[in-house]
């Protein structure tokens, strides 16, 4: 496993890392995004990643409202403090009238560390970049995540978002760590050298977490535009546009390019994929997420090796 910094702290993370949204659950179960793993296949998973050198998992307080943040605890046990973990606070307001006011911030890290067993939290990110009308709650929330670095609950500070207007605006005024967003081979607007938040990121050394590397499956092959997925109602992929057959059929002709080239296995397209996003300037570090063992070690197959530069531009020229 090679490891990579995160800005310019000094904490050096695994340049293949793993995501907890799946641990937290669907909506039915009080979580944001699918079915939930059981958990001992959970923490088996989560095992054999640190006994392959992951060291960097991803959660956040609304992950199951700590469900995730707990397995993630559970797993590690006596570990805990050898492993980077970063959290997230943002889409939980609670009895506030905003989630970035001072007082729940404060209130969702000091839970956050105890789901997490922890004295401190070595990533902790404002979670998306609404502060309101105007940012009215910037500065308040700026000053209690600076508080609480001061106080040492929190290591380093990180951004995530979705949108390029809001990074643009966001960064200069927070100066984050770590930037957080979606990045893969159909999408990466945030990581292009010549595209404006990766020259903001290298200028004033940023780096960035990319989540959605794979695709949420999609760059994996796993869905079919002649027989589209039918997801739950508590299944957040139910709400989305990608899933549609007409997107999944244009996803489905560059994908037959891409196999071969690199191969229908699944190994093949971990490392086509995974490896695109890590070989750009800017990238910490990759965070597929897992349900068990065997989507883990497919996630690590791709620590096989860099992409040449021929293969890099193939896979460029594909989903250009």
């Amino acid at each position: 496993m090679n490891y990579r910094r995160i800005g310019k702290t000094g904490i050096e993370v695994s340049e293949i890392s793993l995501g907890c949204w799946t641990l937290g659950g669907d909506a039915d179960s009080g979580g944001t995004g699918w079915h939930a793993p059981d958990e001992k296949d959970a923490i088996e998973a989560i095992l054999f990643g640190v006994e392959k050198g992951v060291n960097h998992f991803d959660n956040a307080d609304v992950y199951g409202m700590g469900r995730a943040e707990k397995t993630l605890a559970k797993a590690l046990g006596g570990r805990n403090k050898e492993i980077i973990i970063a959290s997230k606070v943002g889409w939980y307001k609670g009895e506030h009238e905003h989630a970035y006011k001072a007082e729940n911030i404060r209130k969702q890290c000091e839970i956050s560390l105890r789901n997490l067993n922890r004295e401190y939290i070595d990533i902790y990110y404002f979670h998306n970049c609404d502060f309101g009308e105007n940012d009215k709650y910037l500065e308040e929330g700026l000053g209690e995540m600076n508080s609480l670095k001061k106080e040492g609950k929190i290591r380093a500070l990180g951004l995530s978002g979705y949108s390029a207007d809001d990074f643009l605006r966001l960064i200069p005024q927070i100066n984050p760590d770590v930037l957080q967003s979606w990045a893969n081979a159909m999408d990466t607007q945030f990581i292009d050298p010549e595209k404006p938040v990766a020259k903001m990121l290298k200028e004033k050394g940023i780096t960035f977490v990319a989540f959605n590397a794979l695709g949420r499956g999609l760059l994996l092959g796993k869905f079919s535009a002649k027989n589209p997925p039918v997801f739950d109602k508590g299944d957040i992929r139910s709400t989305m546009d990608e899933f549609r057959p007409e997107n999944l059929e244009r996803i489905e002709a560059k994908l037959e390019k891409i196999k071969n080239r690199f191969g229908k296995n699944p190994e093949g397209l971990v490392l086509f994929a995974l490896r695109y996003i890590l070989a750009h300037g800017q990238v910490s570090c990759v965070i597929p997420g897992f349900r068990n063992k065997k989507q883990v070690e497919i996630n690590l197959s791709a620590q096989a090796g860099d992409l040449s530069a021929e293969e890099f531009e193939f896979i460029k020229g594909v989903f250009i």
